[in-house]
């Protein structure tokens, strides 16, 4: 399983979002992706953030009761991201997922954002892992 690589089985075409984008237009596009959150990045694609619909949610409610929304991606992003590599192993970030560590990590190669992997796609590749061992063994 060590060889079961991040870069199989991230996302490769994730929604990434600016400090700017009004956060209006953030949770719509969370919520059109079906994405539970997204990395913040630069004009080079730059890691800067990470923002997500708990993150999203408590500053949509507090704006609910004025009916009026202001903030911005900056204004509720969080800015200590726990990131993984594309060769990072698959095995390793299913560990890491059993704690109270994030379910979504941005993949970051050189300090750019060239994807995402969330628990589905750590299932996805443990369990392709398990059938092929099984068919092995036959």
């Amino acid at each position: 399983m060590e060889s079961v690589k991040v870069q199989d089985y991230m996302e490769r075409r994730p929604v990434w979002l600016s400090p700017e984008t009004p956060l209006s237009v953030a949770v719509d596009t969370l919520l059109k992706a079906r994405q539970p959150g997204a990395p913040v990045v630069d004009a080079e694609h730059h890691l800067v953030g990470f923002v997500s619909e708990q993150d999203c949610l408590s500053v949509l409610l507090a704006s609910s009761y004025h009916c009026d929304i202001t903030a911005t991606v900056a204004d509720c992003m969080r800015t200590d991201v726990l990131t993984v590599k594309p060769e990072d192993s698959v095995l390793a970030l299913a560990e890491l997922m059993l704690g109270q560590k994030p379910k979504i990590y941005p993949v970051v190669d050189e300090d750019r954002v060239v994807g995402m992997i969330d628990r589905s796609r750590v299932l996805n590749a443990i369990s392709t892992h398990l059938k092929s061992c099984f068919r092995n063994a036959v």
